[in-house]
């Protein structure tokens, strides 16, 4: 099951534009198909340090998400509010496992 931990640095004078075009974002984001897990989390020491927690079902579902217009408009949207480009680092997920 593939996971994603997005980091994200965003200039200070953006920080409640990105909140809410990730809210939005999150909002259709856990609705598709496929996706397990969508979460939004800030830093506690630092309010403008971001992450994005993604899980999905298969590689395929988490290569969806990227194609969607949400997505996609989000990605345009928050580009230029950030300090430094987003850090996406994969991972697979070991525990828990699903009883299905």
């Amino acid at each position: 099951m593939p996971v994603a931990c997005v980091h994200i640095q965003v200039l200070p004078e953006y920080r409640e534009a990105f909140i809410n075009a990730t809210r939005e974002n999150h909002a259709q984001s856990i609705l598709e198909k496929g996706n397990l897990r969508f979460d939004f989390l800030e830093l506690a020491s630092d309010s403008n340090q971001f992450m994005l927690y993604e899980a999905y079902e298969t590689e395929a579902a988490a290569k969806a998400h990227k194609e969607t217009k949400h997505y996609q408009t989000w990605k345009t949207k928050v580009e230029n509010m950030m300090a430094v480009p987003r850090k996406g680092i994969q991972y697979q997920l070991l525990a828990p496992l699903s009883n299905s």
